[in-house]
């Protein structure tokens, strides 16, 4: 029998929506051992904290100088950098949620950081991790892709923060455009709309990859359900799926009276995030580099901008 390694020491700053997941997820998973959150608000740090036997702390310094082995950074954009590069200078592993940074500047003090203190910096591009996803890149290998469309809408999320659907929702589409093509996005043409909020909450964006596939973001927070629908087209198929139910289906040797066959795709039930949790501890126990690295923190917040008008 084998042993298995101890824990590593984790922690988790920032214990909004998306730091609570985290929290819960590593708390179920023998590589981490979650010991110290990390919230501006003493109660709700110490609140969070205490479901799972951890620490709560309310200063940053505090839970850099926490002895972690590796932190999970789920604080507000502008703040990620600061907080993740003092963590990687102080030998800790980092998992920074998406986007990466505020900026590209910070995005590369963050990449630099990691490099010079050998340590991981992953991006959490969850989706990347959703089985869906996964099951449309086994359909698509080895064809010729010619187009993606993506459909991520909504409504207003009332814990929104400072930005606007590019920077929180498109993040995740222009990763997995990126995953699906192994290629980078050469063109944006980005149409933008401010219909209720302080920022655009609606955003229509088109793009041309270095190897010529075309592709197309809808995405806003004025539809009043949720749709999250990826369609991939290829010379040979047309493959649909729903990043919600993860159902993927595939349409094929379409004849020339206009029939066509159909197969469904199978997608293997898994919680996107804990998969995203077990493949930074992978990449933390054997050195290899992070499924989703800075660099692809970087690319993704670089088109981002660019469609925003800031790149």
């Amino acid at each position: 029998m084998t042993s298995h390694p101890a824990p590593l020491k984790l922690g988790v700053a920032g214990a909004g929506v998306m730091g609570r997941n985290h929290a819960r997820v590593a708390s179920d998973i023998r590589d981490f051992d979650l010991t110290h959150v990390l919230d501006m608000d003493a109660v709700t740090a110490e609140g969070v904290a205490a479901a799972y036997g951890a620490a709560g702390v309310s200063s940053a310094q505090a839970f850099v100088e926490a002895g972690l082995d590796c932190a999970i950074v789920a604080t507000p954009n502008r703040t990620h950098a600061d907080l993740s590069v003092a963590l990687l200078e102080k030998g800790v592993h980092v998992l920074v949620e998406k986007p990466i940074a505020a900026t590209v500047t910070d995005a590369r003090r963050m990449i630099d950081a990691a490099a010079a203190n050998g340590r991981v910096l992953m991006v959490g591009q969850v989706e990347r991790f959703n089985p869906a996803v996964e099951a449309v890149k086994r359909a698509i290998a080895g064809e010729d892709v010619i187009s993606i469309q993506i459909t991520r809408v909504g409504p207003f999320p009332p814990r929104m923060g400072e930005v606007g659907v590019v920077i929180d929702l498109a993040v995740h589409d222009i990763d997995i455009i990126r995953h699906l093509t192994g290629s980078e996005i050469a063109e944006v043409q980005p149409q933008l709309a401010r219909t209720r909020a302080d920022r655009e909450d609606t955003a229509l964006l088109q793009f041309r990859l270095e190897n010529g596939v075309i592709a197309h973001i809808t995405t806003n927070w004025v539809t009043p359900y949720k749709t999250r629908t990826l369609q991939v087209a290829t010379q040979n198929k047309f493959v649909v799926a729903d990043l919600m139910t993860r159902q993927v289906t595939e349409y094929f040797g379409q004849q020339p009276d206009g029939s066509y066959s159909t197969r469904g795709v199978m997608s293997w039930p898994a919680e996107p995030l804990k998969k995203e949790l077990e493949a930074f501890a992978h990449a933390i126990r054997t050195g290899e580099a992070p499924e989703v690295t800075g660099d692809d923190g970087l690319r993704n917040l670089e088109v981002a901008l660019r469609c925003l008008g800031e790149g």
